[in-house]
């Protein structure tokens, strides 16, 4: 399942995940049933899904009711398990609920599965949307540049990854750790406490030079595993290791000769919150001196 996200109905928040095996989207059924009866009360919303859901049931209409569950982020930050419901559910769906948003939602669900789906078949458009995103949290465009490359890179080592072994998300995870750890000096987790991070994206939060070193150590990992051809974890995990060493290297060149440090506390989410801005979002590098990530 990918990464969950928000659609926007009417200025009305739906929370999403795409499954990437099936190519289909889950929504939530709470948040559309908010939308349907025009209502912005969460517990509201729920309580009538809950009635209808047992309507629905004692009338043999398992086909609607059968919902996966799936955990999305609440108001209070944290994920809780949700139902979720698929297009094909959610129209059959309204058809259970009187609402003069019946159509115009249906035409939006239309519109975003043919968005995702046009976005598998020209990635193009995927890089479009990710710009767009970006500008609109007013991120610079020299990061915002790198960011979109560092995602390529990223895509491209994963690939790797799969063709040599790697499947769990568990190894994912230990490999990008050792990767950090290599060029950084940080675990991930780590990395983002230095940040004062919690659920936010770590990369989206990295410096201009960050974001590079840390390129540098993806496209070295991938580059060693296209000639060595690792096939167990084992070996990807001294790959990994060695390809972040390279961006180590230049990361220890760049200090000496800057004098200053690379890794930086820095974060977007204090920058949004209106302290100075600095290097990956005025692109003033004056504005980014001692600071030690």
């Amino acid at each position: 399942m990918e990464n969950d996200s928000i659609k926007l109905f009417e200025s009305k928040k739906i929370r999403t995940a795409w499954d990437e095996e099936q190519e289909k989207w889950y929504f939530s059924v709470v948040d559309v049933i908010g939308v349907l009866v025009d209502s912005v009360d969460y517990l509201t919303a729920r309580k009538y899904w809950n009635k209808l859901k047992q309507r629905l049931r004692e009338e043999g209409n398992e086909s609607v009711t059968d919902c996966h569950q799936l955990k999305l982020p609440a108001a209070d930050g944290k994920k809780y398990l949700t139902d979720v419901a698929d297009s094909e559910q959610l129209l059959r769906l309204i058809q259970s609920i009187p609402s003069k948003k019946a159509e115009p939602f249906k035409l939006w669900l239309a519109r975003v599965g043919s968005e995702r789906l046009d976005q598998l078949q020209d990635p193009e458009l995927s890089i479009q949307q990710a710009l767009r995103d970006y500008k609109r949290l007013g991120y610079s465009d020299n990061w915002i540049n790198q960011r979109l490359k560092s995602i390529e890179i990223r895509k491209d080592l994963t690939d790797q990854w799969d063709q040599h072994g790697v499947k769990d998300s568990l190894e994912y995870a230990t490999l990008t750790d050792i990767i950090y750890q290599a060029w950084a000096g940080k675990s991930a987790k780590d990395y983002k406490k230095f940040k004062g991070l919690k659920k936010e994206n770590l990369r989206d939060n990295m410096t201009n030079e960050e974001l590079v070193l840390n390129m540098l150590a993806e496209l070295s990992t991938t580059s060693i595993t296209r000639s060595e051809n690792p096939t167990n974890l084992k070996e990807n995990m001294d790959v990994a290791a060695r390809g972040g060493k390279v961006a180590r290297v230049a990361r220890e060149e760049l200090e000496a000769q800057t004098g200053k440090k690379v890794v930086s506390p820095l974060s977007a989410k204090r920058f949004f919150e209106g302290q100075k801005p600095t290097l990956p979002f005025d692109d003033k590098p004056e504005d980014n001196e001692n600071k030690d990530e």
